[in-house]
C-alpha cells in the first residue's frame, strides 16, 4: 500500500493546481453560504476530500478507468491489462459525465442563474412572449433551496407527470448575500405565492380562486374536472415575472388605473398598455395591418367580436396614437370598469376583470383599488375588520403564526407589489396579493433567444434584434 509521502511525489503540477483552484472556490462558497449564520462554516470539513481528488485520491473517485482498453499504440508496445472491459468502461464514463454534469447544473442553477422562458403577455411590451431569458440570482442574493434533492431544470414535474423534487428534508428560509435591493420599477421573477396549492386539471387558474367561484367542496371532489389537489414547496411554485411597483413600507392605491405610492402618483411607462374598444366605420381590421402595430395574432384573435367593426385590443399609448391616424376608426375608448352580465330578464354588474384580492372583496376592481399598506419585517399593524381579510393569508400561508381582529400583528418578512405592463391583460398583485420576500427568484439579466410564434421561419421567426437585449426599464 502506497505510503501518504509516496502519493504526494506522484501529485503533479497540474494536479496541484487544479486542487488550488477548486479548494478556493469551495472555500468562498462556504464563506458565502455561511453569511450571517456562521454555523454554517462547519461545511469547510469537506474541504480535504476536495484536496483528495486531485492529490493524494485516496478515496478511488476514479476506480472505473482502470477498465479502459489499451490503445493499438499500447498493444503494439507489448503492454497488458487484465481488467480491460471496453463495456463496462464505457458505461462508467456516461455516467461519470452525465453526473458530473447535473451536479453542476444543479448548483448553477441554484445559486447562479437559471432559465425563465416568458409564456404570457403581461409584461408586453417590455418582455415579450417567446423570450427566453437568463435570470440573475445573485443580484438580490441566492436562495438556499427548500428542497434540496430536486433535479435541475425542471421545476416541478417531470413530463410524464411525477414530481421532479423529493419533499424531504425541507430547509428553512436562508437567503445568500446579494448586492442589491428589489426596488420600485424592477422586472423581477418569483415563485408564485398563490401556487402552494394546484389542481393538476386546472393550473391555469390558482386553488383558491377556483374555490371562490366554485366552491371548495366541489374542487376538492370533483377530480374528474380539477384533478388531484398538489401541495408545492416555495421554491418549486411556478416562476412568475412582474414589474414591482411596490416595495416594503410603501401605501399604495390604483385610481383609475394610475398607481399613487405614498399619494404620488407614478409616471406612465411607455410600455404601459391597457385594453381599448376600437371601433371603424364598418371596415374589417386586418391582422397582418394590426401586427405592423405590434399586435399579437393571440391578441387579434381575442379582440374580434360578433360585430366585425368593433375591437378589444391592448394598446400602449404610441399604438393607441398610431391607430387613431387611420381614417377608418371612429373611436378607441378604454375598456369599461364594469361590465353587463345579462341573466334571463335581469342584467347584474360586474367587474370586467373579475374579482380581485382579497376574494369576495366588492370595494375595489383592476382600475380602482386600495389603498394598502405593503409590510415591510418588523412592521406593527393592528389588525382591524378592514385588514384581517387583506393580511390574513401573510399571516395562514407565509408567516404560519395566528392573526386575530383588535390584536396587533408583527411581520416576519419584507413584502412586494408586482403587476404587469399589460394592466388590463395581467394576472398579478390585484388578484393574489403581496410576495413575500422568501418568494424571490431573481432578475433577468439579457435575453438569450427570443422566438415569435406569429411568425414562420423564414419570416421573423427568430427575433434577431431582442437576443442581448439586457436594459428592462
Amino acid at each position: 500500500m502506497k505510503t501518504f509521502q509516496d502519493r504526494i511525489k506522484e501529485v503533479t503540477t497540474k494536479g496541484w493546481i487544479a486542487c488550488g483552484a477548486w479548494g478556493t472556490i469551495y472555500i468562498a462558497f462556504v464563506i458565502w453560504v455561511a453569511w450571517g449564520d456562521w454555523t454554517s462554516l462547519g461545511w469547510i470539513v469537506l474541504l480535504p476530500i476536495i484536496a483528495d481528488i486531485f492529490t493524494t485520491k485516496y478515496i478511488p473517485w476514479n476506480w472505473w478507468k482502470k477498465y479502459k482498453p489499451l490503445t493499438k499504440e499500447e498493444e503494439a508496445e507489448g503492454k497488458q491489462n487484465p481488467h480491460a472491459n471496453a463495456t463496462l468502461y464505457t458505461i462508467c464514463s456516461w455516467i461519470d459525465a452525465i453526473l458530473f454534469a447535473l451536479i453542476a447544473v444543479y448548483f448553477i442553477n441554484v445559486y447562479i442563474f437559471q432559465n425563465y422562458q416568458i409564456p404570457t403577455s403581461s409584461l408586453e411590451k417590455t418582455l415579450r412572449v417567446g423570450d427566453f431569458l437568463c435570470v440573475n440570482k445573485m443580484s438580490y442574493g441566492a436562495r438556499v433551496p427548500n428542497t434540496p434533492l430536486s433535479m435541475p431544470l425542471v421545476q416541478h414535474t417531470f413530463p410524464w407527470g411525477s414530481k421532479s423534487y423529493i419533499e424531504n428534508p425541507q430547509w428553512e428560509y436562508k437567503r445568500l448575500k446579494g448586492w442589491d435591493k428589489v426596488k420600485k420599477g424592477d422586472i423581477v421573477v418569483f415563485n408564485f405565492p398563490a401556487g402552494d396549492t394546484v389542481c393538476t386539471k386546472a393550473q391555469n387558474t390558482d386553488y383558491y380562486t377556483l374555490c371562490h367561484y366554485y366552491g371548495k367542496e366541489t374542487v376538492d371532489t370533483r377530480k374528474d374536472i380539477f384533478g388531484n389537489i398538489v401541495v408545492r414547496p416555495v421554491d418549486r411554485r411556478e416562476n412568475y415575472v412582474k414589474r414591482c411597483v411596490g416595495t416594503p413600507g410603501d401605501s399604495l392605491q390604483i385610481i383609475d388605473n394610475v398607481i399613487h405610492i405614498n399619494g404620488t402618483a407614478e409616471p406612465r411607462h411607455p410600455y404601459l398598455q391597457y385594453n381599448y374598444i376600437v371601433k371603424t366605420d364598418g371596415t374589417i381590421l386586418s391582422y397582418k395591418y394590426l401586427a405592423k402595430l405590434g399586435i399579437s395574432k393571440e391578441d387579434y384573435n381575442d379582440g374580434k367580436s360578433n360585430d366585425p367593426s368593433t375591437y378589444l385590443l391592448p394598446l400602449t399609448t404610441a399604438m393607441k396614437d398610431e391607430l387613431e391616424k387611420n381614417s377608418h376608426i371612429g373611436s378607441i375608448e378604454i375598456e369599461p370598469e364594469i361590465s353587463e352580465l345579462r341573466e334571463g330578464n335581469n342584467t347584474k354588474l360586474i367587474p370586467t376583470g373579475g374579482d380581485v384580492y382579497p376574494l369576495g372583496n366588492n370595494r375595489w376592481t383592476r382600475e380602482n383599488y386600495g389603498p394598502i399598506y405593503i409590510p415591510a419585517k418588523g412592521d406593527t399593524i393592528m389588525i382591524t375588520e378592514d385588514n384581517f381579510w387583506l393580511y390574513k393569508r401573510i399571516a395562514d400561508a407565509y408567516e404560519f403564526k395566528p392573526i386575530t381582529i383588535g390584536q396587533p400583528y408583527v411581520f416576519e418578512m419584507d413584502y412586494y407589489w408586482m403587476m404587469g405592463d399589460n394592466r388590463h391583460k395581467s394576472a398579478d398583485s390585484r388578484y393574489w396579493g403581496f410576495v413575500p420576500e422568501d418568494h424571490i427568484v431573481g432578475r433577468p439579466m439579457f435575453v438569450w433567444l427570443s422566438i415569435d410564434k406569429d411568425k414562420t421561419w423564414g419570416d421573423g421567426h427568430i427575433r434577431w434584434n431582442r437576443i442581448g437585449l439586457s436594459n428592462f426599464e
